[in-house]
């Protein structure tokens, strides 16, 4: 028993001589560990309190109303959250600007998560941002800058925009619109795209919703490309969106799945109950590589692939 009790000892002695020597190998390591540990710690609760202390000043529920030199009101500002800080601009959060008029009525609503007021004056949204206008319309549409400016009675971006419409999305090179209008400006090259899959490639599109309308329109060159459809433009574009019509103006060709090339003038696209009917009352010329048709009328179902070509109808076969 006591040779066992010895033997016990024995290798708690080792253990504790092995112990030993691994903190001794092991130390300068462990050190480091417990040295990163308090600084990355140190770190943490500094970066929390310039968090803290990096604003001049906050208010919360913020409200302020701008008036020009004339004493003539051009906005109103609502924001839950308000910040200042020393060398940037004013942060806003959950941000509500009301514009007015020179008759001070109410012009644009404004609406977005976040806003800020530049040096200038100027409030600056970025991200996702809800417009409604004096008569109730709501557009939506997000973008990297867009500038509130009262004293002009304007609201504009020259960054790229994304119009967010019921059926389609539309991306420009900016926007402009008056505060007491129902109609904004995508400038620069604009692309459409329908929930449908149908693009329509064009430049400087006014989107009008006064008086329960929806349009889309441009004079510019405009191509429309569809699955088995391509259609040039040369004068612009005009769509219904709440009748599903567009119109394309000028001189139109029309290259279809027949394998031919269809030209006319002022075509219209009838896109309702999920159809794609291309028909004009202007004279239409139809060539391919066997047939050369004229006619008054045209009427083509892209759906069906099926061309009728109506009224005083020419046509030379090879």
């Amino acid at each position: 028993m006591a040779l066992f009790q010895t033997k016990k000892i024995q290798l708690f002695s080792v253990f504790i001589i092995v112990l030993v020597a691994t903190l001794w190998v092991f130390q300068d390591n462990f050190l480091k560990f417990l040295v990163v540990q308090k600084i990355t710690e140190e770190s943490d609760t500094t970066s929390e309190e310039a968090k803290e202390t990096a604003y001049k000043e906050k208010i919360d529920n913020f409200f302020l109303k701008e008036y020009s030199k004339e004493l003539v009101l051009l906005h109103t500002i609502n924001a839950r959250t308000y910040y200042s800080f020393e060398n940037s601009p004013i942060e806003l959060f959950e941000v509500k600007v009301k514009t007015f008029n020179v008759a001070q009525e109410e012009g644009l609503l404004l609406i977005s998560n976040r806003a800020e007021i530049l040096k200038s004056g100027e409030i600056f949204f970025n991200g996702k941002v809800e417009i409604q206008t004096m008569t109730g319309i709501s557009h939506e549409l997000t973008t990297e800058s867009l500038i509130v400016l009262s004293d002009k009675g304007q609201i504009k971006s020259n960054k790229e925009v994304t119009y967010l419409g019921e059926t389609s999305r539309i991306i420009s090179e900016g926007m402009e619109m008056n505060i007491d209008s129902d109609t904004m400006y995508l400038s620069g090259n604009v692309k459409i795209f329908e929930n449908s899959g149908v693009t329509i490639d064009t430049k400087n599109l006014d989107i009008s919703h006064s008086k329960s309308e929806k349009i889309y329109k441009s004079k510019e060159s405009t191509v429309y490309r569809s699955k088995d459809t391509t259609i040039n433009s040369e004068s612009g574009i005009n769509v219904d969106m709440n009748i599903e019509l567009i119109n394309l103006l000028g001189k139109v060709e029309v290259l279809t799945q027949l394998g031919g090339i269809l030209e006319s003038s002022n075509v219209v696209i009838d896109q309702s109950k999920d159809g794609e009917v291309i028909k004009s009352n202007s004279p239409s010329h139809y060539k391919s590589n066997i047939v050369d048709i004229k006619a008054k009328k045209m009427h083509y179902d892209a759906v069906t692939k099926k061309l009728e070509l109506m009224n005083r109808v020419e046509a030379i076969y090879e």
